[in-house]
């Protein structure tokens, strides 16, 4: 197994005095997709944003390259940032067409041409099977289609890091799949090291090369996914095959 790219350690968060994460441990290996599955309100969407500096850890490090994020000040964190996509679970699509959303980051972090925009924003397009859609406004698409606008805007930059928070909430069996299909597609294409959480657990372990289970605020498995599959761990048991007790 490659070397972790990312790095948790000892995570522990609350709110309002009530923990969510109680000491998470988690490496995700470079070029991995790493998913990270649990039950609704576990912690998962929090952790996530801790991977990406956007909430602080009340106790614990974390460490992307090998340099601690932790105990960065902010404009150093405003630049590991900047290598790190993200696809948030209620879209965060902006109140503009379809273009300006998918444009945001290359006009964020490069001196880019406006032609040079308009030819990466139309290969994103392409390459989620919506090209043409330049000037319509997300907010009249539909769930399926506004997933793709959040992939093609959280990979247009080629972040060596990717984030999918619930990147299939609330879309059918059949526009999951070819969700999960298009993150693999992307991860495979440029190597990227990517996180998703996720609460359909059959949907995302035909693409995780490793997973790893939230459980009342621990980690409580970190595996391939087949591992999980075959996993006696109780709460995996329970999870991934809806059981509690007989054979698999």
């Amino acid at each position: 197994m490659l070397p972790p790219l990312i790095r948790l350690e000892n995570i522990h968060k609350a709110f309002d005095d009530a923990p969510v994460l109680r000491g998470v441990d988690v490496d995700v290996p470079e070029s991995c997709i790493y998913a990270l599955i649990g039950m609704g309100a576990v912690g998962k969407s929090v952790l996530l944003k801790i991977v990406a500096g956007l909430i602080a850890p009340e106790k614990g490090r974390v460490f992307i390259h090998d340099e601690d994020i932790t105990e960065m000040g902010h404009l150093e964190l405003a630049e590991v940032r900047k290598k790190i996509g993200m696809l948030f679970q209620n879209y965060a699509l902006f109140d503009k067409n379809v273009y300006e959303n998918i444009a945001f980051p290359l006009r964020r972090l490069f001196d880019l041409s406006e032609e040079e925009i308009q030819e990466r924003v139309a290969e994103r397009l392409a390459r989620v099977a919506l090209p043409g859609t330049e000037e319509r406004i997300p907010q009249s698409m539909s769930g399926g289609q506004k997933k793709r606008i959040g992939v093609a805007r959280a990979t247009i930059a080629k972040p060596p890091i990717v984030l999918y928070d619930e990147p299939t909430a609330g879309l059918d069996p059949v526009t999951s799949q070819k969700i999960y299909d298009l993150v693999r597609e992307e991860q495979r294409a440029t190597g990227a090291t990517v996180m998703v959480i996720s609460s359909d657990v059959a949907g995302v372990l035909t693409i995780a090369d490793r997973v790893g289970m939230l459980h009342d605020g621990k980690l409580v498995f970190d595996g391939t996914a087949d591992e999980a599959r075959k996993s006696t761990i109780p709460e995996v048991r329970q999870f991934v095959h809806g059981l509690t007790e007989g054979p698999l």
